[in-house]
């Protein structure tokens, strides 16, 4: 509960509650006031703006009602305000249960303020249910595979996101009320959206002793200046004053749980680990999702969309567990490099070594602990806002940074600011950031707001939405393609004996991925895959892989022979042999957790 001062709050609520954002949002946009939407959404979806939480809400309900023969909308849990969080099942009854094929997991918006996962999550929902019986390579995968589609694992933080003032960076974690200032307090000194535009922009104020000053080149922007050059500006932080009188601004908003920091895989406490929480899962519509997931063990593949740098990343997230087991990391390179074909301007990564390490974290806890095959699809690309000739596009020059004399980065670059502010000028109308202008604040005096709106630099701009979410979620298609598929095929039925035969069995996976990770089979995270033969007066004398064919070399299991475990490489066969008395009718089943059910009969004469 926010503890403010009551004539800020009448203020604050006026503008920030009487005042929202239309939706789909129009990022540049002036606050228009509430309305109806339902109207709005419809099947197939739009990708020309962002929805909010009631619209994400509502495609979902509108996708099922349009494809009931192919859905179902499972309500996994509530947050911790009491919003809903969905799961959107894909799968074809007509060609299996659920649970017996493939399972596909993908998510957004874990954390509040990363809204694009949401709407690659519902883009490929609506692909791939609007070309169910139209696009052959479509109507196989959904036959043929089961996708989980959580769109907004945060529903707090999108709300809060998109309908009160916030900066790029700002709603990030779990709405769980704390004291971040230690004065007895909760929630009581946010970021407040002063002129009420939607936005929480920059503070500055005239200084001449100010560190910054007027960019020659655009006066919208400020420079640092050098050392001894007498300065222009001061930039006071974000939008807000001081709602508790200590002295500060901005420093105790709401409650900070990280949701990607509060798994239960090499969880750390907060003074290693910020935004750790009090302990792993304490989030409550976390611990319901982890419970969800929980009973589909079928999932073997999973996709986890955040919104900034272009990559898609791998563990380990951090250096200290455990390297990945080679075989695994083959797998990885193989998806992972076809991803970065499938998104141009998107580099494939390991998280902690090549971005930073992080403890708690969901896709690590769905790989190490589940034993699936996981990748957090990072979306934004800065490079993307550009506005160049082609032969200014073809220098290859990373983007320059300012620095002080200590040789300390204290901004991404002026040069790279110009550009950000050309490509918002042209290509966005100049929506993107606004102008500088005057504003009466109670501690600061006179002083000036204006800077980069929300909907931009970590979100990319409207006209660019169709061709991110088709792109990432063509990657996804892709990984999903490559989940284990396995076919069984008796190869040889011979009689050799009086009453014995001899039959042979194939089992070919002809996708990437193993039906079993090998960091699975090092830590027995559930059970092989199980060949079984059985009949009506059939007796299963011995039974077991074939190491060489024509040699006749066989890895005979000394206990129970008709019942044999087992993985299956990617891209690999494996083959069992099995001595038998009989005559009858000989069954032959194959099951696993990731790769579904096969079951074939035969007669032994």
């Amino acid at each position: 509960m926010k503890m403010r001062k009551l004539n800020i709050t009448l203020l604050v609520i006026v503008f920030v509650f009487g005042f929202v954002m239309v939706s789909p949002v129009n990022v540049g946009a002036k606050p228009a006031k509430v309305q109806d939407h339902t109207s709005e959404v419809t099947v197939p979806l739009r990708f020309d703006n962002y929805y909010t939480y009631d619209m994400v809400i509502e495609a979902l309900q509108k996708l099922h009602k349009a494809y009931p023969h192919l859905t179902r909308l499972d309500l996994v849990g509530k947050s911790e305000e009491g919003r809903s969080i969905y799961c959107m099942t894909v799968n074809n009854p007509k060609t299996g249960s659920q649970l017996d094929k493939p399972g596909i997991y993908v998510d957004g918006n874990i954390h509040g303020n990363e809204i694009q996962g949401a709407e690659v999550s519902l883009y490929l929902l609506d692909y791939l249910l609007g070309n169910y019986g139209k696009i052959k390579e479509i109507t196989r995968l959904v036959d043929k595979k089961c996708f989980y589609v959580v769109p907004m694992v945060n529903p707090d933080g999108r709300y809060h996101f998109m309908t009160e003032g916030n900066s790029d960076s700002s709603n990030r974690s779990i709405r769980r009320p704390k004291d971040d200032d230690h004065d007895g307090l909760v929630d009581e000194d946010f970021p407040d959206d002063l002129d009420g535009d939607g936005n929480i922009c920059e503070m500055r104020k005239q200084d001449p002793h100010g560190n910054y000053k007027t960019d020659p080149l655009d006066p919208r922007l400020m420079i640092r200046v050098k050392p001894g050059e007498k300065g222009e500006w001061s930039l006071l932080g974000r939008e807000g004053i001081d709602n508790d009188g200590d002295g500060r601004v901005n420093e105790d908003s709401e409650g900070y749980v990280d949701p990607n920091r509060n798994w239960g895989y090499d969880w750390q406490p907060r003074y290693v680990q910020w935004g750790a929480g009090d302990h792993p899962l304490s989030g409550v519509g976390l611990k319901a999702l982890a419970d969800y997931i929980g009973k589909r063990p079928n999932i073997c593949m999973v996709w986890a969309f955040h919104n900034f740098g272009g990559m898609f990343l791998r563990g380990p997230s951090t250096k200290a567990p455990e390297a990945y087991h080679p075989k695994d990391v083959e797998v990885y390179d193989f998806l992972g490099k076809q991803a970065e074909r499938i998104t141009p301007g998107y580099r494939y990564l390991i998280s902690y070594k090549d971005l930073y390490a992080t403890y708690g974290d969901f896709c690590e806890w769905m790989v190490m602990i589940n034993g699936c095959y996981g990748f957090v699809g990072e979306l934004f690309v800065p490079a993307h806002e550009t506005f160049k000739t082609f032969k200014q596009s073809k220098k290859v020059s990373p983007p320059k940074v300012d620095e002080d004399p200590a040789g300390k980065i204290f901004s991404p670059g002026i040069e790279w600011e110009r550009e950000r502010l050309r490509f918002s000028d042209h290509l966005a109308q100049g929506e993107l950031y606004k102008p500088w202008k005057p504003f009466k604040h109670p501690t600061y005096g006179d002083i000036e707001i204006g800077g980069w709106i929300k909907y931009s630099f970590r979100i990319s701009a409207p006209f660019m939405i169709k061709d991110m979410v088709h792109r990432n979620a063509s990657a996804v298609i892709f990984s999903a393609k490559h989940t284990p598929e396995v076919s069984m095929k008796v190869f040889e039925k011979k009689k050799i004996g009086a009453n014995l035969y001899r039959i042979r069995v194939r089992l070919v996976n002809s996708q990437a991925m193993p039906t079993m990770s090998y960091h699975a089979q090092m830590k027995n995270l559930y059970p092989k895959d199980m060949l079984r033969v059985f009949g009506k007066g059939i007796k299963v004398i011995s039974g077991g892989k074939i190491n060489n064919l024509y040699q006749d070399d066989v890895s005979y299991k000394e206990y129970r022979p008709e019942v044999q475990f087992l993985f299956i490489p990617g891209f690999a066969k494996v083959e069992y042999q099995f001595l038998l008395s009989g005559p009858g009718t000989v069954s032959i089943k194959y099951t696993s957790l990731h790769a579904g059910k096969i079951l074939k009969t035969i007669h032994l004469e």
